[in-house]
């Protein structure tokens, strides 16, 4: 599970505005262009933010790995056809593109996530989006960052367990239908938990939150969002 782990990283640095500006100049752009020789120029601009934020590819691509399924399933159930040829290469091909721009998005976001708090991401939409929409948004996606982590180690204990008491000499259905069933109680179990603790802090829409501010380090990086969002309309 990819989390934001403290570092004195080149990413880790930035104002938590810049960072997301970037991930949307990025996304718009990946979506916007699927010739061959962007989707290269946008590997090296994926693979550099991992670097800025000394985030492992073989990491991030192990917390993807359900996604990365889908995405290799793809292309396949495209090329496929119900009749003669059988197999089309040209829709294989381009959901196979289309595949490999939504990995890039997702690369770019596991910079992000490791390079910063949670905290910081909350103050970061608040001070954008004004007003209840703003706090709502923040408030989302803090509680989302931190419950995941949380589900995520839930369903492995209940995986342990379960395999513990010869429950993976099942079949994998019933496998899946137990595990599937004891999540959803623990995270019912955990939402109560949760709602009950946030009544207990008094729970505020406008908590004090940690000071942003832009640096000379952010100018390239706003710069470069600014320059794939017109790429983008381009």
């Amino acid at each position: 599970m990819l989390v934001y782990e403290a570092d004195d990283a080149f990413a880790h640095r930035l104002d938590p505005r810049s960072k997301l500006a970037f991930q949307v100049g990025f996304a718009a752009t990946a979506l916007a262009h699927t010739a061959p020789a962007a989707l290269a120029v946008l590997t090296v601009g994926a693979l550099a933010a991992l670097a800025a934020a000394r985030a492992s590819l073989r990491r991030a691509l192990y917390a993807y790995r359900y996604a990365l399924v889908f995405l290799g399933l793809a292309p396949l159930l495209a090329a496929a056809t119900f009749g003669p040829p059988w197999i089309d290469v040209g829709d294989g091909v381009a959901t196979a593109l289309a595949s490999y721009r939504v990995l890039l998005i997702l690369l770019v976001s596991a910079a992000y996530v490791r390079s910063t708090p949670v905290r910081d991401s909350r103050a970061a939409i608040q001070r954008t989006v004004p007003g209840k929409p703003g706090r709502l948004l923040g408030i989302g996606v803090a509680l989302v960052f931190r419950f995941l982590p949380v589900l995520a180690a839930d369903l492995r204990t209940t995986r342990d367990a379960i395999a513990a008491r010869l429950g993976d000499e099942r079949s994998a259905i019933d496998r899946a239908a137990r595990v599937g069933a004891l999540g959803l109680s623990r995270a019912f179990e955990r939402a109560d938990r949760l709602s009950l603790a946030l009544q207990a802090r008094c729970f505020s829409w406008n908590p004090t939150l940690p000071p942003l501010a832009f640096s000379r380090l952010d100018a390239p990086v706003l710069a470069l969002s600014v320059a794939l969002l017109v790429a983008a309309f381009a």
